[in-house]
């Protein structure tokens, strides 16, 4: 009686310290939520950490396509705990069995977790060129006075260009791009985005 009274006591300051620790601990009005967004496949990893206030997921939607550099031209969808989450309107393909969670309205402070431990999801943009994002919520902090938000804080490289055919094609136009001598050099050169042409490809 007096260990599972014991066991009862701890878990209960545990429970209390995690809450004390996690996403309650900061007022909802200075609350920023910090996540790391990586391209699935790239090698090297192109990547981005951004802080976000609270908001849709949609809204979200809109933050991550401006801090990879995406032209928010394609459909988009995230995957969460096995269900599809995105914009019914946008998506409903026109099957009877289709499902979706509305990102419309759901907020992201309703789907990470509440102690505001380290919580994993997809977020896939492009059907057709499958770009597969990782994102991962690495917790929450207070924002500071007078800060604008959202911010993208680290990152490296550039974020493919639009229609370049998915991990496989993006490949190819990198080869090409950085060989003068390709068949298809000129070519890629012409189409390339801006940022390829001012800085390169790293």
């Amino acid at each position: 009686m007096i260990r599972s009274s014991l066991r009862h006591v701890v878990d209960a300051v545990t429970k209390t310290l995690e809450e004390a620790e996690g996403i309650g601990s900061i007022p909802a009005s200075e609350r920023l939520y910090q996540f790391k967004i990586t391209l699935l496949e790239s090698q090297p990893p192109i990547w981005r950490r951004i802080q976000v206030k609270d908001s849709t997921l949609d809204k979200f939607h809109e933050r991550i396509q401006t801090a990879m550099g995406w032209t928010n031209s394609h459909l988009h969808q995230f995957k969460i705990d096995g269900e599809r989450w995105g914009d019914p309107e946008l998506l409903d393909d026109g099957f009877e069995d289709f499902e979706c969670v509305d990102s419309t309205v759901t907020k992201i402070s309703k789907i990470v977790p509440k102690n505001g431990k380290r919580f994993q999801f997809l977020y896939e943009y492009d059907f057709g060129d499958g770009w597969e994002h990782e994102v991962l919520f690495e917790g929450c902090l207070r924002s500071e006075k007078g800060g604008r938000y959202p911010l993208c804080v680290e990152g490296e490289r550039n974020c493919p260009p639009e229609d370049v055919g998915g991990v496989w094609g993006y490949a190819e136009f990198l080869e090409a791009f950085a060989n003068p001598k390709h068949e298809q050099h000129d070519d890629f050169v012409e189409w390339a985005p801006k940022p390829y042409l001012l800085i390169g490809i790293q």
